[in-house]
This record gives structure tokens, C-alpha cells and sequence, in this order.
């Protein structure tokens, strides 16, 4: 990419800290979380069935290969990686649904299994604020016993408790902030996700969930754009007419917003969301990533804006 990007990339920070890129292969381990009913159904408006299981673990017909042993996915994944990007360095990533939501025993079985038979560079959880605690913070911790560099992803979306609500996300402000004492304390990396675009949301609520992230003291962020998905409460509202995905103009706007007010050292690991287009409803005329981050880095650079120019 000849333009220069105005943020502090994700690449750009593995090549620095590491020499080489590490490829994530996510897991799908058949975790729920605590917003969802017994068959998965329920939790947050936006968010479906298939939750965020990696592309390559759906089986042809675009269902989740869930019920898959762990194991055959992880081998999968990893064949998947060294083939179509010759992958060398890798991080087994727990990434559906909320990873910590099972008992401290159970959990351990868990990691203990995957990590086992393959050379990890990173392991990566993600989960919900109100799945973590310091015991489960302090499993995940002992991992880098193991020369691994242990991540927590937390889900925050907004930092404004009314958008939180309408999203029936089943946590607050409060609940995240919390979370995010107890991973840093526990000497994990902490990457908060933040979705933007979400109805009702304006620059104060994106002004709100800036400083939230930047009290949480975490250095990643993955920053999504709202996508409207099939079988979701959300998609039902977008039927009646009472909610829109935002076009990519507007979304970059957002996204530059919350870029110039994040900490300028903060790693951004993502610009977008990508969900698969037998899913995705709208918006459906938004452009790849690349062209997406082409088209967010100039309008950032010509109006003189970058990453942290008004943290506080």
C-alpha cells in the first residue's frame, strides 16, 4: 500500500515486534455465552447463530463445523494458512462466541488439549466482560509459562450504557471497565472490540466509547463496522424499516472519530467487519478491506488527521 497509513497498524507492529507475521487460526470450541439460550439462540441483536467462526471451519453449506473435534480444526486451520498464505507463525485463537464461559477445570481441559501437538507463537481468547474473572485470568496467565503471549479480547462496543442496552448486550459500562482491571492485573494483553454504527449512536456516544477504552488501559483495539445479518433481532428491525447499516462514507467518518481520540501507541488489529455474504444483509455494497483501508487512510490524510492527535 503506497499511502502512508495514519494509524498504528497491526502488521506494522507484528513486523516491529516480532520480525515476521503470525497467522491466527480460530477455534470454534462450543462455547455459548451467558446472553444466549441453551440452543444458541437470544443474545445480542446483531449478532447470529454462527456468532464469529473463522470462515475456513464452516463446512460447504456455510454452517459451523462446531461439532468438529477441536483437534481437526485446529489442523484445518493451519493447513488452510500454510497454503494459500504459507503461513510459518501461529496463534491459536479461541474466537466464537465467549471463550471463558465454563467452569476454571473445564477451561484448562480445554487450552490444555489444543495447545498441545503445534508450536504456538500466541494464544488468544476472546470473550464477554461478565465471562472473566481473576481465576479464569489467572489460568490464562499461565500459559506464558510456556513462552506464549496471552491475549484477552473483550467485547465492549460501546462505551455508552443506552446503546449497550438497545444492543441487549447483558453487560454495562461498569461490567467492562472491571474486566478490564482484572485481565491487565493479571499480566495479560488486553484488545477491546468496539462496534460503530450501531442506531441511536452520534459523536457523543463515539466520544463516550473512546474515553471508555482509553480508561480500560488496553493496548489493541479492533474496531467493526455494523453489519446486518440474517436471522438476528436486529434484522428484524431493518424489515420494518427502524434500523440501517451505515454506508461506508459514513463509517469512515466514525472511524476516523474514534482513531484521532484512541491512545496513539494503541495497535489497531482491525478496520471492519467481514461477515461472509450468504449472511451479511446489509450494508451489501461495501468495499473489501484493502479498498476499505485505502479509502479510510486518504480521507485521514487529507484532512490532516491521525492516530491519538486528541487523546486526552
Amino acid at each position: 500500500m503506497s499511502e502512508a497509513l495514519p494509524w498504528n497498524s497491526y502488521p506494522s507492529y507484528l513486523e516491529k515486534t516480532y520480525g515476521y507475521r503470525i497467522w491466527r487460526v480460530g477455534v470454534d470450541a462450543g462455547f455459548s455465552c451467558p446472553n444466549r439460550r441453551a440452543d444458541r439462540s437470544g443474545g445480542c441483536v446483531y449478532c447470529d447463530a454462527l456468532g464469529a467462526t473463522a470462515a475456513y471451519q464452516r463446512t460447504y453449506d456455510g454452517t459451523s463445523g462446531r461439532t468438529a473435534d477441536i483437534l481437526k480444526q485446529i489442523q484445518r486451520g493451519r493447513e488452510f494458512m500454510i497454503r494459500r498464505y504459507k503461513a510459518e507463525h501461529f496463534a491459536l485463537y479461541f474466537q466464537a462466541f465467549s471463550n471463558t464461559f465454563s467452569p476454571v477445570n473445564v477451561l484448562k481441559q480445554i487450552y490444555d488439549a489444543a495447545l498441545e501437538g503445534n508450536t504456538w507463537d500466541q494464544l488468544i481468547v476472546s470473550t464477554r466482560p461478565d465471562c472473566i474473572d481473576r481465576q479464569k485470568a489467572e489460568l490464562l496467565a499461565s500459559y506464558k509459562e510456556r513462552g506464549l503471549e496471552v491475549f484477552v479480547e473483550l467485547g465492549l462496543q460501546s462505551g455508552c450504557d443506552s446503546i449497550l442496552e438497545a444492543m441487549n448486550r447483558g453487560h454495562d459500562v461498569k461490567c467492562f471497565l472491571d474486566a478490564a482491571s482484572i485481565v491487565r492485573e493479571a499480566g495479560l494483553q488486553l484488545c477491546v472490540h468496539t462496534l460503530l454504527g450501531f442506531p441511536g449512536e452520534g459523536e457523543n456516544e463515539l466520544e463516550l466509547t473512546a474515553q471508555v477504552f482509553n480508561r480500560s488501559g488496553a493496548k489493541y483495539i479492533k474496531i467493526h463496522n455494523l453489519n446486518i445479518v440474517k436471522d438476528t433481532p436486529l434484522y428484524e428491525t431493518y424489515l420494518e424499516g427502524k434500523a440501517s447499516a451505515p454506508d461506508v462514507h459514513s463509517y469512515i467518518k466514525s472511524a476516523a472519530f474514534l482513531l484521532r481520540r484512541i491512545g496513539p501507541d494503541t495497535v489497531v488489529e482491525r478496520l471492519m467487519c467481514d461477515t461472509p455474504d450468504g449472511r451479511l444483509v446489509s450494508p451489501k455494497d461495501f468495499p473489501d478491506k484493502n479498498t476499505f483501508i485505502r479509502m479510510l487512510a486518504s480521507y485521514m490524510n487529507e484532512n490532516g488527521y491521525y492516530q491519538g492527535e486528541l487523546y486526552k
